[in-house]
């Protein structure tokens, strides 16, 4: 399993319930990546997308202990009850291609069972409310793979790739 976020410099992830940048070359990033996958998220994500509504082309999971099943069944999204449903869905499925997309508290949980982490370093203060655990600073997470920088709507952003050499499992 892996995550996909972007972080500003202090590794902030959002504010009012929204990312803190709009990105357009992320943005892409992030599709590119999640087409056709699986992505994994709390409920507040899911209330943040246009019309509550689940991402298109995607197998969509959500963790939401007061879901109604007949909401995820009339939107088209797979609802957890708790995080042990949660793990036993992705236990009894391949998470080679399943993503973790937000918010803060999903990335928080789910984090020790994912072997890669898809970060957009954004390189600003975007004033955030709700931070990502910083990667530089767990030993078992390592950055692999950084990019050129990429100029997006006036913000200089790196894509960076890190590992974690001590996957929990599920």
């Amino acid at each position: 399993m892996k995550l996909i976020v972007a972080v500003d410099s202090k590794w902030g992830i959002g504010k009012n319930n929204d990312l803190l940048f709009h990105l357009k070359a992320d943005m892409r990033h992030f599709v590119e990546h999640t087409r056709g996958k699986t992505v994994i998220m709390g409920s507040n994500t899911l209330r943040s997308f246009p019309g509550g509504m689940p991402l298109k082309g995607r197998v969509n999971i959500v963790l939401n202990p007061d879901g109604e099943d007949g909401d995820a069944k009339d939107k088209g999204y797979v609802l957890a009850k708790s995080l042990e449903e949660l793990k036993s869905l992705l236990r009894d499925s391949d998470t080679t291609d399943a993503y973790v997309i937000g918010g803060a508290m999903m990335y928080h949980t789910m984090l020790p069972y994912c072997e890669e982490a898809v970060i957009t370093k954004v390189e600003a203060d975007g004033g955030a409310e709700v931070f990502f655990d910083n990667l530089d600073k767990l030993e078992n997470w390592q950055c692999v793979k950084v990019s050129e920088p990429i100029d997006d709507n006036g913000y200089t952003i790196r894509f960076c790739i890190y590992k974690n050499s001590d996957t929990a499992k599920l």
